[in-house]
This record gives C-alpha cells, sequence and structure tokens, in this order.
C-alpha cells in the first residue's frame, strides 16, 4: 500500500512540474507583444502637427494599451537660408479610456548653414520583451547632422521600457578615403550599463547593422 501511495504522489509531482513548465513556455511564447498598425487620422492633432507620420504602432503589454507615433519634421529652410530638421515620438498609454502622454522625445538640427539631416535610421524601430518580464521595451534609432563635407553624423539609439529611458550615442560610420573609414564608436547611459545585459546586447547588434552610411 505505501509503495502505491508513493507512486502516486510521484506522479502526481510529475504532472505538476510538467504544468509549470508549460506555463512557462506559454507565458514566453506570447512575447514580445503583437503590433497593430493605428489609422493616422484617429491620432492626436499634436502628432498630426509634427511632421510626416512614419510609425503609428499600438500593442498591449502588462502595463496597459500603448500607442506610439514617430514624425519627421523633413528640411526646413529659414527666412535667412539656414535649415533645421527634427524628429518626434508620442508615446500614450490608455488609461480610463483616455489616451494619456507618458513620454515624449525630440530632438533637431536648427540653423543650419550647409546640409542638414534628422531622422529615423529606416527598419528599425521596434517593440520587444527581451527581458520577459511583460513588460514591452520600444527602441527607436536615429541620426542628426549638419556639415558640408563627407563626415560622420550623430547618431542615437533610444530604448523606453516602463517610462525609463535608455540611451546609447556616437556617430555612424563614412568613408572618407578608398581605405579610410571616420566615426563608428558609441557610449551607453549610466541606465542602459544598469540594465539587464541582453538590452546592450540587442543595442550591439542594432549599432553594427546600421553603422556604414550609405
Amino acid at each position: 500500500m505505501k509503495k502505491i501511495l508513493f507512486t502516486g504522489l510521484a506522479c502526481i509531482i510529475a504532472v505538476l512540474i510538467i504544468h509549470a513548465q508549460e506555463a512557462v513556455v506559454k507565458k514566453e511564447a506570447k512575447l514580445p507583444p503583437k503590433i497593430t498598425r493605428v489609422d493616422v487620422e484617429s491620432l492626436p492633432q499634436e502628432t498630426r502637427n509634427r511632421g510626416k507620420v512614419l510609425d503609428a504602432a499600438r500593442w498591449t503589454d502588462d502595463d496597459g494599451e500603448h500607442t506610439l507615433v514617430t514624425t519627421e519634421t523633413g528640411e526646413i529652410t529659414g527666412a535667412d537660408d539656414t535649415k533645421s530638421a527634427g524628429i518626434f515620438a508620442f508615446h500614450y498609454l490608455l488609461k480610463q479610456n483616455r489616451q494619456e502622454l507618458t513620454w515624449k522625445l525630440n530632438d533637431a538640427v536648427k540653423d543650419c548653414p550647409v546640409d542638414v539631416e534628422a531622422g529615423y535610421v529606416h527598419n528599425t524601430f521596434a517593440v520587444t520583451d527581451l527581458d520577459k518580464n511583460g513588460k514591452a521595451e520600444v527602441w527607436l534609432m536615429y541620426i542628426t547632422a549638419c556639415h558640408g563635407d563627407v563626415s560622420p553624423a550623430n547618431m542615437k539609439i533610444i530604448m523606453y521600457e516602463s517610462g525609463k529611458k535608455h540611451a546609447a550615442r556616437g556617430t555612424n560610420k563614412v568613408q572618407v578615403s578608398e581605405k579610410e573609414f571616420a566615426g563608428g564608436e558609441y557610449n551607453f547611459d549610466e541606465i542602459f550599463k544598469k540594465s539587464p545585459k541582453v538590452f546592450r546586447q540587442y543595442a550591439d547588434k542594432l549599432w553594427q547593422k546600421n553603422i556604414l552610411q550609405k
């Protein structure tokens, strides 16, 4: 009888372990968050007044329903023939059936007398959950520059998780002669340095993939 009871208890424990493992697998399998596109006309007016809308995306995680909008102003020529350009990002969280602005990103080059650049790097916007904590990371990458020669542009990776900003800042790489390149270095800010290693690994791969100015 004791042997039968022991065998039965062992079977129950084994089943519980299997169910626990399946629950972990299911939790991981639902990530990264699924992104849906948002109709531009439904966006808040403040976003549509900030240049061309590039991305308008929505997803849900443990913090709730998120909406992100990215825009570029393009080149703007001033009265004195100097040039300016800027990028924006607006993040909203749905609270009590109302879209609440929780963070905004803005960077720009102003009053540039030569060539101006301010734009997102193509195909780098992403929403992930690399540390699998149920809270999404939002990735943005862009360049800014004011130059009249072949020289590196400022390049940044900005990542937000639950409203906390992480930044990697440096320059892209350009070919200045047949065998010589300039730029390409970057540094993590202190928040990035203290974040999970998987964040920095992702950022480094993103940087290396987009480092070279075409």
